[in-house]
């Protein structure tokens, strides 16, 4: 016991003295910033050429400490949330999704995958974002989510961003996305598509606590970002998949500034070791409130992976096409150092003629907007999408199955903050030394302030 408490106290003093580790120098940093911040005025968006809005309305050059968490609605609904005061501004908003799912299975897949009809809670968070009136280079953000699988609040994106003009950028430092995938980087309540891929959920996690750098060039024509993440505050969180991270990405635009619409060809690279010494991929068959996952390598020993993504978007207007593909290379001697990828391409387009906005700064694709709302006398927007997406963990020694689905759907955008989703799609599972087939019925209501 003597021997087991020394031992305990050991590994605390380990884990306290790595927090330590991380959190003196950033907070340096962010003093060392925010002292630049407040000897500086206000940064011009103009160090972004003009001329792109001028020859491109949807696109967005801002970027603050909310990214995609925190775009606006095109009309306001309501005041009250919002607060300008001597040392701050502030802004309230929030999010909630609630799903249904339906399951029609064959015996294969029954065997492989234990699904039954659902519908609850998706999503429930809050968010505050702002900007700092005696730094006003400095924007901030805190978001607070529900978590249904934990049944708890657990913080989200939350930091502070630090304008950097000099440079053609800006600094995170806190939790946010990492950087790597445009669908991903995406808040949920902004996709095409109800869910992300599966293999993009079994490679990514949807958080990270580090320090992330956005850069641009004043054309616009390329944006690109670097990222350092480590685990010191996010051992317990359900999204911790590794013990440090570094993600690097770059995009080229080459249609900026004209009036083509959006090209966006992006190449982006993440280097991650292990979680304690241990890898573990495992995605749910795009389906967030099925029980099994349908993909699931189990935990093997490792030491530390590799990830290569490619990206192709074009929006010219109203339809849109995009494909997104990633390669995860894993160093493991037990497992033979496997390979396993995977991606998706679709198409999505907007019946009722409105253009999906692209936020140039974050190289990320916003919400719908529709051109008349419902609630103003209009049909809202309507969109059809058709994805196509595969999943292979199966290499070497590892048997994690492969899995691909089709999915067709139709989003009704009903106002800026009212979105219904119909669902459909069938999806292959090879798993288990068989092949089993399913097929699913999904919808979803969405409401965002």
């Amino acid at each position: 016991m003597l021997g087991e408490s020394k031992i305990s106290g050991s590994m605390n003093a380990a884990r306290s003295a790595s927090r330590g580790t991380w959190l003196i120098p950033s907070t340096s940093l962010l003093l060392i910033i925010s002292g630049m911040a407040q000897a500086q005025p206000a940064p011009e968006m103009s160090a972004l050429s003009p001329g792109i809005r001028e020859a491109d309305p949807s696109i967005n050059t801002n970027l603050d400490a909310a990214e995609s968490d925190g775009d606006l609605p095109r009309r306001r609904l309501i005041s009250w949330n919002e607060y300008d005061g001597r040392f701050i501004t502030a802004r309230l908003g929030g999010g909630f999704l609630w799903d249904f799912a339906g399951y029609g299975q064959d015996e294969n897949s029954e065997s492989q995958m234990a699904l039954t009809d659902k519908g609850d809670l998706r999503d429930f968070r809050l968010i505050l974002k702002g900007q700092l009136k005696f730094a006003p280079r400095v924007t901030y953000t805190l978001g607070y989510m529900y978590e249904k699988s934990k049944e708890d609040w657990r913080f989200r994106q939350t930091g502070f961003s630090i304008e950097v003009p000099e440079l053609f950028g800006s600094i995170f430092i806190g939790r946010t996305k990492e950087g790597f995938s445009t669908s991903k980087m995406m808040v949920g309540y902004q996709g095409w598509t109800n869910e992300r891929a599966a293999i993009n959920d079994a490679f990514l996690p949807i958080l990270a606590d580090g320090i992330k750098w956005s850069g641009y060039v004043p054309s616009g024509k390329f944006v690109y970002r670097l990222g350092w993440y480590t685990d010191t505050r996010s051992e317990q969180e359900s999204f911790n998949k590794n013990d440090r991270q570094f993600t690097v990405r770059g995009v080229w635009l080459p249609f900026t500034g004209t009036d083509k619409g959006i090209l966006h060809l992006a190449l982006q690279a993440r280097f991650a070791g292990a979680n304690d010494g241990f890898l573990q991929y495992r995605a749910r068959p795009e389906s967030f409130q099925a029980q099994s996952y349908a993909i699931d390598t189990g935990k093997f020993a490792a030491e530390h992976s590799t990830t290569l993504g490619v990206e192709w978007y074009y929006r010219p207007g109203p339809l849109m096409f995009g494909l997104e593909y990633y390669f995860n290379q894993v160093k493991s001697d037990e497992a033979n150092d496997p390979l396993f990828h995977g991606g998706e391409i679709f198409a999505a387009y907007l019946l009722t003629g409105e253009t999906r906005p692209y936020n140039l700064r974050g190289s990320y694709f916003e919400k719908v907007s529709p051109t008349r709302s419902v609630f103003e006398g209009g049909p809202g927007a309507w969109e059809l999408v058709l994805r196509y997406s595969y999943a292979d963990l199966d290499s070497k020694a590892i048997h994690g199955g492969t899995f691909q689905r089709i999915t067709p759907m139709i989003n009704w955008h009903l106002s800026d903050n009212i979105r219904l989703e119909f669902v459909t799609g069938y999806g292959v599972l090879d798993r288990f030394n068989q092949t089993g087939s399913t097929v699913f019925f999904q919808s979803r209501i969405q409401f965002q302030l």
